[in-house]
């Protein structure tokens, strides 16, 4: 009988978990025994400490939900989506660039035609994103979804509402044959992430800032083309500088130009002022 030690617990343990039957699992739980233990070694974690770990881990659980993704938030703050995102969508140079998913993403939106209202008049100015979705090489992508989702005027997704039955600020659209798309919804705002559970008690013990800045959500498919997760950003909008999950990008920040009442790109009328944001997506071949 071997007697466990501090000194070969670390081997014993990565050794049984190299068993699993499946060589990429046995390939993920030997080195992630051995960096939770080398983290422990290394800040001399205490049993009081251990403990409060098991209970946050526990509350993270206990307040998620099929709405609210309180571990994908808490990957989202420590930088963990981000790092995953970079590793595995490295595009080449001149696509638009990946961020995170976030974790108020919603399946089955409803579909939109060429410039359909996703806000179904929620209070806001009225936004029209108009642009193409293109190729590498600028070939147009006709046929391709743009599955779309963002926060209301008190930065509160549908998902964070109590009692909504219906699709809120979000839809799909898809491009035309010659890779034109535009939507309607209204001026996103930034946004503090839910400081009512596990992940807002680790922040609020810190000076990071709890926000986000003003943005909308895309999940682009288009057959033959890599899906792309990514967000426009507002220009000039607070929060770019210290985004809470370290999405920002330049290449996403795109100007919200004012437009007087009159025509709009979806082909109809507004009565009132409202805004045009202007951005070609490019695709990823597959």
């Amino acid at each position: 009988m071997q007697l466990v030690t501090e000194d070969n617990i670390t081997e014993l343990a990565a050794r049984r978990w190299a068993s699993a039957h499946d060589p990429r699992t046995a390939q993920l739980m030997s080195a992630l025994v051995r960096h939770l233990h080398a983290f422990a070694r290394e800040v001399r974690l205490t049993e009081p400490e251990w403990m409060a770990a098991m209970r946050w881990l526990t509350a993270t659980g206990q307040i998620s939900d099929d709405k609210r993704e309180e571990f994908i938030l808490a990957s989202d703050v420590l930088g963990l989506s981000m790092l995953v995102v970079q590793m595995n969508h490295a595009f080449a140079a001149g696509a638009t660039p990946a961020t995170v998913l976030g974790p108020f993403h919603i399946e089955g939106s409803p579909e939109k035609e060429f410039g359909g209202d996703m806000s179904d008049d929620l209070p806001g100015t009225p936004l029209y994103i108009t642009g193409t979705v293109r190729g590498l090489d600028g070939s147009p992508v006709g046929g391709a979804v743009l599955d779309v989702w963002q926060a209301d005027q008190d930065g509160a997704y549908e998902s964070q509402i109590p009692d909504v039955d219906e699709a809120r600020l979000r839809a799909k659209y898809t491009t035309r044959p010659d890779g034109t798309y535009c939507l309607r919804t209204i001026a996103p705002k930034g946004y503090s992430i839910p400081m009512d559970g596990p992940v807002g008690d680790l922040v609020r013990g810190t000076d990071i800032s709890h926000f986000r800045p003003a943005h909308v959500h895309f999940l682009i498919n288009a057959a033959g083309f890599e899906p792309l997760i990514t967000h426009l950003f507002q220009e000039g909008a607070e929060y770019l500088d210290s985004d809470v999950v370290f999405g920002t990008k330049q290449e996403l920040v795109v100007a919200f130009e004012p437009r007087e009442p009159g025509p709009t790109p979806g082909g109809g009328e507004s009565d009132r002022p409202w805004l045009e944001a202007r951005y070609n997506f490019v695709l990823q071949p597959a």
